[in-house]
Parts: C-alpha cells; structure tokens; sequence
C-alpha cells in the first residue's frame, strides 16, 4: 500500500458524518441488468443465506448479513431461510439445502464459501447468487457484495495512533485473507499516515503492510490459539489493538481485561458498541462495513427483477464502509480528533490521500 497527499497541514474542511450508513447508492446501480434466474414477484420470493464458521452470533459479519436478509424479507412481506455452518465442510451441503427449499436468491456469508458458491452456482444458473466479501467468481447469476474497507481502517489507524500513549499499537487476524488483510493494511497506514503529519514515530506490531506479513490465530472462532495470539500483541506494549476476524476479537477483550491494563480496543465490521455491550468499557472505536444495507438492497434487487453481476462496492464516498463514534471514548481522544478524521475522509474522497492495497476489491 502506499499513501500520498498533498503536503500541508489538515485544514478545518467542513464536517463530514463518519458512520457506516449504507444508503443505498454503490458503484452497481439497482436498475442495471435484468436478472439471469427466472423473474419472480416479491409476494413467492424466497431469500436465503449461509453463514461461515462463526455462525450468525457473532457480532460480526455473519450476524450483520443475516439482519440484512430479515429486514429485507420483513420489507417485501416474504419469509426466508438460513443455515449454519459449524465447519467449512458445511458449505456445500448447506447451498445445496437452500436449493432444495427452492429458493430464488441464495447468499453466501464470506471468502470461504467461494469455491462452493461458484460450483453451485454453475449447476444452477436460474438461481441467483450473492457472496459477502469475495468477488473472485465472474458468472452471470453471482453478485460479489464487498467493500474497501482499507479506506475506513485508515481512520481508524489514525485514531489509534492520535490515542496512544505507549507508542505502540497493534493489528492481527483470523487468516491471511484479502478480506483481513485489506482491514490490516489500511490501519496500518493510518499510522504511518499520522506519523506522517505529526512528527511522531508511532509503531504497529502484528503486521507488517509492506512485507505482508503479521500475526494471525488461523481461523475466526474466539478459542486458544485467539486467545495467545492476543495476549502475544499485547505484551509488545500495545495500548490499542484491532484484531481482525469476526468473534476473534473476544478473545482479544478477555487478554485485556485479565492484563489489568488500559488498552483500547477497536472493532471491526459493525460497531461492536452496540452488538457487544459487554466491550463497551474498553472499546474506542469500530471499523465499520455496510454489510446489513448491502445485503437488503441486493435482496430487493432481485425480488424486483434487477438483479445484477456487477459488485456492490462499498467505500467511504457512498457511506459502505466507515469509522463509528467514539462513545465512551468521546472525552478521552484528542478534542482535534474527529474533525481530523473528517478532513482525512474527505481527501480520501476526493483523491488527495491515497489508499491503496493489493487486497482491494475490484469493481
């Protein structure tokens, strides 16, 4: 990743909201293209969704995808149907479960399920298809839904380093996976980036953007190997850390609150201060994804008729991805702070401060 902006100091531009509302607008308009499945009314559409292996409670991203798919059938007055999967064995009969219920929109909750999602969908070219997080299948019944989240990671690089008071702040993930790494990459320019702009040496530990490697636990549960490779960062004088990986980051809380330390602790994908009361002491902020408005708006797409193969790209311009307020943290981050991320923000937007990642999705 590299970053460049124009040399000066943050000027007070006018305030631009930071949270993640997804309102609909992407890079893949809701009229474009008829649908490649056979058209049905909204009154016998049936929506439905697999999650990964974290299970729709996981305050994360599977939780996020699944409040999109009851919204939306709740909107369009239509029931829907679900499955969880326990192991990546899972996937495949799971997909296959959902055809068998007949339904006209199956979605599929992260990267893991792409080689399952593409076989499928191959066999089924009437049904329509959408995938969270992965836009590696080119077919015309799959909708990639992704988002650039190093844009809002940025912030939320930037905050950690404006917060620190070691030094010292740290990222790690589940697995080495584009849809972690780009989270990984963006924070950690945030840093470099507020390095860049306030004298300071600010360090990350966990990863490393341009050599692309860093800590991870191997998988996205909240057991042991979360748990060392938690508390691993932590012991490297951390006092703000991102861990990267849906419930993973449970793990990372319990480290800091048997450490006895005050770290802070920021979330990813929804604003973990309201799907986790239990974190709401010690989180400063979330990196957030439109996952929940991402997923509606593509359902009603296909009710409608207007399903599309072109991905739902979320990014800071259309409000996909974002940083959430500080909450309890509101009167301990520098009174400069929000204003800072708002001038950021808006010279990502407009192209003066560039993002870039070799894990960012392609629209």
């Amino acid at each position: 990743m590299r970053i460049t902006a124009r040399r000066a100091a943050l000027p007070v531009l006018a305030a631009i909201a930071s949270t993640a509302l997804l309102a609909g607008c992407s890079q893949a308009p809701s009229t474009s293209s008829t649908s490649s499945a056979t058209q049905t009314t909204a009154s016998n559409f049936l929506p439905c969704m697999i999650s990964d292996s974290g299970g729709f409670n996981d305050h994360s991203f599977n939780e996020l995808g699944y409040n999109g798919l009851v919204q939306a059938a709740k909107d369009l007055g239509v029931s829907q149907k679900s499955a969880q999967s326990k192991t990546d064995a899972d996937y495949a009969n799971n997909i296959n479960a959902m055809l068998n219920q007949n339904c006209n929109l199956i979605i599929t909750v992260g990267f893991l399920l792409a080689d399952a999602t593409k076989a499928a969908a191959q066999k089924n070219p009437k049904t329509d298809f959408a995938i969270i997080d992965d836009n590696s299948i080119d077919l015309p019944n799959v909708r990639p839904i992704v988002f650039d989240t190093a844009e809002a990671a940025f912030l939320g690089g930037y905050a950690a380093a404006s917060y620190s008071k070691t030094g010292v702040v740290g990222t790690y993930g589940g697995m080495q996976i584009p849809t972690v790494t780009i989270y990984m990459d963006g924070f950690y320019d945030g840093v470099q980036y507020y390095n860049q702009q306030k004298g300071k040496n600010v360090q990350v530990v966990g990863w490393n953007e341009k050599t692309q490697k860093g800590s991870f636990t191997g998988g996205f549960d909240n057991n042991t190997a979360a748990l060392t490779t938690a508390q691993g960062v932590l012991n490297q004088n951390v006092d703000v850390v991102m861990p990267v990986g849906g419930p993973i980051y449970q793990a990372a809380a319990s480290a800091i609150k048997s450490s006895g330390k005050a770290v802070a602790l920021i979330g990813v994908d929804a604003d973990v201060y309201y799907t986790d009361s239990s974190v709401q002491n010690i989180l400063l902020t979330s990196v957030e994804k439109g996952i929940q408005q991402a997923t509606e708006a593509v359902i009603k797409d296909s009710a409608a008729g207007k399903f599309s193969k072109t991905p739902y790209v979320g990014t800071l311009k259309n409000d996909g991805v974002g940083i959430a307020p500080f909450h309890n943290f509101a009167g301990k981050v520098d009174p400069n702070l929000q204003s800072e991320l708002d001038t950021i923000k808006a010279g990502i937007i407009a192209g003066s401060i560039t993002v870039a990642t070799p894990s960012a999705p392609k629209s």
